[in-house]
């Protein structure tokens, strides 16, 4: 049993809701149903259309978004659908049934962006390939990565970082980006083609299905922080983990010192042992922390570099 969690996320299409897993609910492909007909293929889908007020259903790789007809309105129905998702899944229920290519490759294509850490470069996918950051310091790390287990192979691959849907690999000295990667592009893509977990199940649900699940997790840690605290990662996520994901990096909260206004963070990816990281968190992490929490924050430091 997974131990699925699902999580409802209203649309900007009122008549549209999804319905967000905590886990992967297909690897490759998008689906949309218009009918039970259609939904041959998905015994989930088919079971939704039981629903009177379904119209269309579409599956994506950790959501299932309901258009509904307008006989009822979400707020009144939505939370019942979560719930029979929900149970559906943790009871073992299919979501798709697989059907491979003839060659049991699946189309994926890889491009590689440079960042302004000259030490790493990513690899980004047109399709997601985790739920959470990880990171990788080493090989004993990747334990539950079959993907970075063998890009640590490669020996000019120092450290490996994965979200959403890009890689970031920092290199040693002994390559040159012009060298490898082309060659990393290629085994990335041909990896992801033949269908390969990029993160083993071990490592998206724990064996006690009794241990918390990680939002869980982060919303208790979150719970338990002073007001200033829940504020100053309040702003990370806003505004400052976008910009920093599209560098191929993260940024995490570490801690808030009261007494000397001063908050840790730790830099993962791209911007861990960036030159350039530490004139961006003064320049530009410190001073909107500065300005939106006047009198509370002076200094913005990073734990691991």
């Amino acid at each position: 049993m997974k131990d699925f969690n699902i999580n409802i996320v209203p649309t900007t299409t009122a008549s549209i809701v999804k319905f967000e897993a905590d886990k992967f609910l297909t690897r490759h492909e998008n689906f949309e149903f218009k009918n039970i007909d259609e939904a041959a293929r998905s015994p989930l889908a088919q079971q939704l259309f039981y629903l009177p007020f379904v119209k269309t259903v579409y599956i994506a790789q950790n959501f299932i978004a309901i258009e509904k007809y307008d006989i009822v309105e979400w707020k009144d129905v939505q939370e019942e659908v979560a719930e029979q998702i929900e149970s559906y899944l943790n009871k073992g229920g299919e979501v798709i049934l697989e059907e491979k290519s003839k060659s049991g490759k699946v189309p994926v294509t890889v491009y590689a962006e440079s960042t302004p850490n000259p030490a790493v470069t990513k690899f980004v996918a047109n399709k997601k390939l985790v739920l959470q950051a990880s990171e990788f310091k080493n090989i004993d790390d990747a334990k539950n990565s079959p993907l970075v287990q063998k890009l640590f192979h490669f020996p000019f691959v120092k450290e490996v970082f994965i979200d959403e849907n890009y890689v970031s690999i920092q290199k040693y000295d002994m390559a040159e980006w012009n060298e490898i990667t082309m060659e990393l592009r290629e085994f990335i893509r041909n990896f992801l083609e033949e269908g390969n977990e990029v993160l083993t199940q071990e490592s998206v649900v724990s064996a006690d299905s009794t241990t918390p699940s990680v939002e869980e997790n982060k919303n208790h840690e979150f719970e338990n922080l002073d007001d200033t605290s829940q504020q100053i990662v309040a702003i990370l996520d806003e505004y400052i983990k976008p910009a920093v994901a599209s560098d191929g990096g993260n940024i995490l909260f570490d801690s808030y010192n009261e007494d000397n206004k001063t908050v840790k963070v730790i830099l993962q990816g791209a911007c861990s042992g960036c030159p350039s990281s530490t004139m961006t968190l003064k320049s530009g992490i410190e001073t909107m922390l500065r300005d939106m929490l006047r009198g509370k924050v002076e200094y913005v430091e990073a734990v691991n570099g």
